[in-house]
């Protein structure tokens, strides 16, 4: 009798457990199989490889990414951790941090689709002493990861104490998140330094669409410290980094592209198209995809073409094109065809938006359905002109009204600039991130304190 009553309870507990497990691998078994078959397998940067003989179920993983909802990149099938949304995953790297049982390893690339990366050492150097990379040229793509390599290697370049007379110690090319970082860390370190942007402030995040969200977490600044970031938007991130500048008379030029770098008698002389800087260090804080890629077809030149989506207002009312497949192509056609009185069409050559979020094909599919958007895929534009676009899908030619040109083809890598200063650069193909570069790991007393913060 008394066995019985201690085995009921028992007997509940588990029959609630293995039908919770039980939605959790249906749920995560449809997401997976829809990504297979819509073609969507291949991670477009850093992302997690799990050990399924490490792997013990136990979830962290799952909970602990940034994404929402957060079964649409990692779930739970058959008991074990599966990246069932490959195309979804950023390599926020927060999955590793959080496994108790060290079954995820972070890679660059896979076997089918390499990733093109400087050869650099644990402290950002190059093989060309004196020249560092940081932030997303070096992989790491995402605002926090960047804004702290950033401040570790212009730290690292300090730690050198190597100086020229009549030179900067550090030139920083490049005003985006790891360029900030680098220059608030050379301010605070007390270095002399320089940075110039071809752009704007911020890099690729000033050519985000507006409103757009950007996912950021807690980092450490020099000089600011502890900031705070959730889901910020565009517009707020930039405010606070240009009061960051301002508050902190950092210097920076922008509008200045970087033309060359030579090496002369241990200084580099870094050339600009307006003037020429002197310095003992260089920092490339650059993005991977400064030079958009362009179509190459007639009427290119034309006015009403452009490679980035600003303000969808601008093209409130009009017929309107965007070229590509990736995020910034489906973020731009969609921020278009929801302002409801454009007509938008989409082309891209592939047959799946295999490198775009789940988010932004939801998003497409939307205005897709009610039918404020037109979808060509498989497609390529053949010609632009003045009111039309000629467009190739397969065997059929279509011609379509036109009053604006959206080019959202990715960009140019900066390869045969990186080669021009002496660089290497291999390809990833499932590289296992080195110690360095990987997130710090969690012990069990971190993440208890954590849990503790939360709960109390």
């Amino acid at each position: 009798m008394s066995l019985a009553i201690y085995a009921f309870p028992f007997l509940l507990i588990l029959a609630v457990y293995l039908k919770r497990q039980w939605r959790i691998h249906k749920l995560h078994s449809i997401t997976h199989k829809d990504s297979i078959e819509a073609g969507l397998t291949e991670p477009a940067s850093l992302h997690p490889v799990i050990d399924a003989a490490k792997c013990l179920g136990c979830g962290a993983c799952v909970k602990a990414c940034p994404e929402q909802p957060a079964h649409t990149v990692l779930g739970l099938i058959s008991g074990k951790a599966v990246l069932v949304g490959p195309t979804d995953c950023i390599g926020h790297g927060a999955c590793k941090t959080v496994c108790p049982f060290d079954a995820i390893t972070l890679v660059l690339g896979t076997e089918r689709r390499g990733i093109d990366i400087p050869v650099l050492k644990p402290s950002f150097e190059s093989n060309v002493p004196g020249v560092y990379v940081a932030g997303e040229l070096g992989g790491m793509g995402l605002i926090k990861n960047a804004l702290m390599q950033g401040r570790q290697a212009l730290e690292a370049i300090a730690k050198t104490g190597v100086k020229r007379e009549g030179a900067l110690d550090v030139l920083i090319v490049g005003a985006g998140p790891a360029g900030l970082a680098a220059s608030l860390a050379a301010k605070k370190l007390g270095l002399s330094y320089q940075a110039v942007e071809q752009d704007s402030l911020g890099g690729a995040v000033f050519q985000y669409p507006r409103g757009k969200l950007v996912m950021t977490a807690p980092v450490d600044l020099p000089i600011i410290g502890k900031v705070h970031f959730r889901n910020t938007s565009k517009e707020e991130l930039l405010k606070f980094w240009q009061n960051a500048c301002s508050k902190n008379g950092l210097a920076i030029r922008y509008q200045e592209r970087v033309e060359s770098i030579v090496s002369r008698e241990g200084v580099f002389y870094v050339k600009t198209g307006s003037q020429e800087y002197r310095a003992a260090s260089v920092l490339l804080a650059i993005g991977r995809r400064g030079t958009p890629r362009k179509l190459s077809v007639p009427g290119e030149d034309m006015p009403k073409v452009v490679y980035r989506l600003i303000d969808p207002e601008q093209y409130r009312g009009r017929n309107v094109l965007v070229v590509g497949g990736g995020d910034s192509a489906l973020e731009a056609a969609a921020s278009i065809a929801e302002l409801g009185d454009t007509r938008v069409t989409l082309s891209y050559r592939g047959d799946a938006f295999q490198r775009a979020k789940q988010r932004n094909r939801e998003r497409i599919a939307e205005a897709t359905k009610l039918s404020r958007l037109t979808v060509l895929l498989k497609s390529e534009v053949k010609a632009i002109r003045e009111d039309a676009v000629l467009i190739q899908q397969e065997s059929l030619n279509v011609q379509i009204p036109n009053d604006a040109v959206i080019v959202s083809a990715g960009g140019i890598l900066p390869n045969d600039f990186l080669r021009s200063i002496g660089i290497e650069v291999e390809t990833k193909r499932g590289t296992a991130l080195g110690v360095s570069e990987a997130p710090r790991k969690r012990s069990v007393k971190d993440i208890a304190v954590e849990v503790k913060k939360k709960t109390a």
